[in-house]
């Protein structure tokens, strides 16, 4: 029995390159589609990986809260000033009253002109605690971060984020030096690495980038600055009262963060009339991360098994045509005493063959992936930078990563397709009447 598949094997392999053009064609098909598989589910896995990773970057135990300026037909005016937004009252009742969490980070932000020596750059001024650089993920290049002993002294310090240092100090070392933030000075005491920016992130998370930014003690801007912003506008002025941008609240447990959400939103509703509030939990955005991530790889998978599905109807129009040229050479089998079942073994043989050729050398330009990303990537970027510049981050930045279940499913789906689709022509062949077959011209 094994004499006879082995020598079944060796018969249609050289039927097989009797043609080579042919039967190279029919695995190019197979290729096609096992490496579209295994790209497009790669691809797709890379671009959900970086969007989890922005989420996850936030804090799967974090609950952040962030200031929403109101339409102003709803908001109270007093003089011209409009006070809405989360308050130093809720960020001591928070932390007082609810007991999941362990500890809060205030944030203020404003937009403000940075200056040295002549240079300038308009970004972030942000008044922040020691913790920020541990929950936004930042790290110290030269010097140091804001300490506890900055806030409590109030002291004019400052960290310069990579792209302001780059701009206000191209020749000299910043660290000791002094910027000119509008009618005061700070003394920088830190440079930090660069940041890559985050996308939007829920309705009341806007995308943030950490380039252009100045931190510096939030009891320092509380003092120097304080909570009124006013903004002048050709001959008039509109002021706001804002005490804190945004809070962050870190829970003990990962299990709590939900319950201890819905508890902080009615804690809250309690003390503010308007909705000047967003509350964004990374938690909830990952779970839906997650569930769309293998929405969105079925459906990559369900496209990419279309070729596959292209492919096997190739090998189905291949072997059709074989046993068409083959039909004398069937008839001279069947009266030499072969029977159905060994003429049925031929034909799958040479169709199982094409498949497994096609599916092993897809599954090897599949693992190729990665490389050939980053070398396309590479090349767009030298040759269309501007269009490179203007993609969103997610995609200038994704990494395919290769799912290890795509592997084996794409070579089995492809063998088993070559089985399938060869089965039709293969019985065709078996059920010739041999006379009929020896006297085909």
């Amino acid at each position: 029995m094994t004499l006879l598949w082995l020598r079944t094997w060796q018969v249609g392999i050289k039927s097989l390159l009797l043609h080579p053009l042919r039967s190279a064609l029919t695995v190019l098909g197979i290729f096609i589609g096992v490496a579209a598989v295994i790209w497009l589910l790669a691809i797709g896995e890379g671009i959900s990986r970086k969007a989890q990773e922005q989420i996850e970057g936030l804090g799967a135990n974090n609950i952040i809260l962030r200031t929403l300026k109101p339409p102003s037909e709803v908001t109270d005016r007093l003089r011209g000033l409009m006070p809405y937004g989360l308050t130093r009252d809720d960020y001591a009742r928070l932390t007082a009253t609810i007991p999941t969490v362990t500890r809060a980070l205030p944030i203020r932000e404003l937009r403000r002109r940075f200056s040295y020596k002549g240079r300038m750059v308009d970004g972030r001024l942000v008044g922040s605690t020691p913790d920020y650089a541990e929950v936004t993920k930042l790290e110290v290049d030269r010097g140091r971060f804001l300490t506890d002993a900055d806030g409590r002294e109030k002291k004019n310090v400052c960290v310069l984020a990579a792209g302001t240092a780059e701009k206000l100090f191209p020749f000299e070392d910043p660290l000791g030096e002094s910027i000119h933030v509008e009618e005061q000075y700070y003394v920088v005491v830190g440079v930090l690495k660069p940041r890559m920016p985050t996308a939007g992130i829920g309705g009341s998370l806007a995308a943030q980038d950490f380039s252009s930014d100045v931190y510096i003690p939030i009891e320092t801007l509380r003092t120097r600055i304080g909570d009124l912003v006013v903004t002048r506008r050709s001959g008039s002025f509109e002021g706001e009262m804002v005490q804190l941008s945004q809070i962050t609240l870190r829970v003990d447990k990962v299990e709590h963060v939900m319950e201890t959400a819905e508890l902080v939103k009615q804690t809250l509703a309690l003390s503010h009339r308007i909705e000047d509030f967003g509350v964004t939990v990374p938690l909830e955005l990952l779970e839906q991360a997650r569930t769309t991530r293998l929405m969105f790889i079925l459906f990559m998978g369900l496209i990419a098994a279309i070729s596959l599905v292209v492919g096997g109807i190739g090998i189905m129009n291949i072997m059709l045509a074989t046993v068409t040229e083959r039909t004398r050479e069937i008839g001279i089998r069947r009266a030499l005493g072969a029977k159905r079942r060994d003429i049925v073994r031929q034909f799958l043989v040479e169709t199982v063959s094409l498949s497994t050729v096609g599916g092993l050398t897809g599954v090897l330009g599949g693992l190729l992936c990665p490389a050939v990303t980053k070398f396309i990537q590479a090349r767009i970027e030298q040759a269309f930078p501007n269009v490179m510049a203007q993609l969103p981050d997610v995609i200038k930045a994704v990494e395919p990563t290769i799912v290890p279940l795509s592997i084996p499913l794409a070579f089995i789906i492809a063998v088993t397709i070559g089985v399938v689709f060869g089965l039709y022509p293969a019985m065709r062949a078996a059920a010739m009447d041999p006379i009929e077959a020896l006297r085909h011209e």
